[in-house]
């Protein structure tokens, strides 16, 4: 995701810059009503080619899942595999509708996976976009509880990372105040700082994530006591070590609060909306379980081998509005038993 639509390639442009060896297709995609073809900006060295990818209502973002996917693979398909794809946006898209987009089932043997969101802000204005009322997203309507939520807001929560950009045109104290703001918003996501759209190099930064295959250790926050959004927050539920029979009463409560925004275990749930999911959970019988999701899509899956020493007890995490406040550990301890 690009919040700057001065220049969506430039992060990208400069990024591949460093390392050409790499093999990598970047699709550039506009919002528009129309049904057209989408032009790919593709770097081949010092060259600079297009290749056309056909993609219904004028925009990946909106587009049926297998529609996208399909048309991806297609390209794929004729020009032979490719190291990375670096799909970006303009400053319009929701990373909720794109996610889903290439969260594809291992069983339909799919040629691509997700691995992960990257959302540039502009140090010098986000804070001005969050703040603003005009930049509503459509979708996430506020039926009157608390501020409106904006796109810079859906694009921060669903990062894994994000990339603070122009640090070179706010003093060290408004880059702390976009750092803590940006924190309060996404406990999880990686930040980075650049100037000019400069990365030291890819991997870690906007390829190799693997955001969605592992869980890390959110990132301690910088400042305890800076001021939270009034709009999104992350919060975190520990899991004791559960019972090899209880992953099922896990999935049963996730549900019920990704696809029906209820609070199991209470008659009066709190309005909330979870934008993003992860986890990590601990089984008596030494299995560990990772959560991922975006929304009302998540998965667990057997967490991949580590050589770290494994923890003593299991969490739960959830970026969402309103979320702040609500009991989901009561709520899960009354359905996981």
């Amino acid at each position: 995701m690009d919040f700057n639509d001065d220049a969506p390639p430039e992060l990208v442009n400069t990024a591949e810059i460093v390392q050409e060896e790499l093999i990598v297709k970047v699709p550039i995609t506009i919002v528009t009503a129309l049904d057209i073809e989408k032009s790919l900006t593709v770097n081949k060295g010092d060259e600079t080619v297009e290749e056309w990818l056909e993609v219904g209502n004028g925009c990946i973002c909106c587009s049926v899942k297998d529609t996208g996917v399909n048309a991806i693979e297609s390209l794929m398909a004729k020009k032979g595999a490719f190291d990375y794809i670096l799909l970006e946006t303009t400053g319009l898209a929701d990373p909720g509708n794109l996610a889903p987009l290439f969260w594809v089932d291992d069983g339909l043997g799919s040629t691509i996976y997700l691995d992960g969101i990257v959302t540039l802000v502009d140090a010098k204005n986000i804070l001005k976009s969050l703040d603003d009322p005009n930049g509503k997203v459509e979708g996430h309507e506020n039926d009157g509880h608390g501020p409106v939520m904006t796109t810079a807001h859906v694009q921060i929560s669903h990062a894994d990372v994000i990339v603070i950009n122009k640090a070179d045109l706010v003093t060290t104290q408004e880059l702390q105040n976009v750092w803590d703001r940006i924190q309060s918003i996404n406990g999880l996501a990686k930040i980075h700082v650049t100037e000019k759209s400069a990365v030291p190099n890819l991997e870690g930064f906007l390829l190799d994530l693997h955001a969605y295959d592992q869980f890390k250790e959110p990132e301690p926050k910088t400042n305890a006591h800076s001021h939270l959004d009034p709009n999104l927050s992350t919060i975190t539920i520990p899991v004791d070590i559960l019972k090899a029979g209880q992953l099922e009463q896990v999935d049963k409560w996730l549900r019920q609060v990704l696809w029906e925004n209820e609070l199991p275990g209470n008659d009066e749930t709190p309005k909330f909306e979870i934008h993003r999911s992860k986890g990590r959970l601990l089984f008596d019988n030494g299995e560990v379980k990772i959560l991922q999701g975006v929304r009302e899509i998540f998965e667990l899956i057997d967490a991949p081998f580590s050589d770290e020493p494994t923890p003593t007890s299991g969490k739960i995490i959830f970026i969402g509005r309103h979320v702040a406040g609500v009991d989901f550990e009561q709520s899960f301890r009354s359905v996981v038993h």
